[in-house]
């Protein structure tokens, strides 16, 4: 798959709820995933890494209330876009969240993930 394939299957994985599929079919085994700095597992390398960290994160969710991908915006071998979510976490409460997510595309897969958004 080109990048623009992948962007769009990651689209529409993701809006589907499937995100462990996504990154059981879309991502590079080496993928590194890089979060905001100080935040714990702020860099995580390897497919099953990426796939437990997000696993930890869905399981912690005690409510979806709402959420959106938007289009992935596609350049030579990167896509962004642009991810929003209002969930009940159980260990947090409830927490409304917008972030950009930029990922790079080699041999046909996500080879790289970083996430932006505020740390407040």
């Amino acid at each position: 798959m080109n990048t623009k394939e992948v962007a769009q299957q990651w689209a529409s994985m993701c809006r589907e709820g499937k995100n462990l599929e996504c990154i059981n079919e879309l991502y590079a085994d080496n993928v590194v995933s890089r979060e905001m700095p100080g935040v714990p597992g702020e860099v995580i390398t390897g497919k099953q890494n990426v796939w437990n960290k997000s696993k930890e994160w869905l399981d912690n969710v005690a409510e979806y209330h709402s959420g959106e991908v938007s289009e992935p915006l596609v350049a030579d071998n990167f896509f962004t876009a642009k991810m929003s979510f209002d969930c009940t976490f159980k260990d947090r409460g409830r927490q409304q969240m917008e972030e950009v997510c930029v990922y790079e595309v080699k041999d046909g897969k996500i080879a790289s993930e970083q996430y932006f958004y505020n740390m407040e």
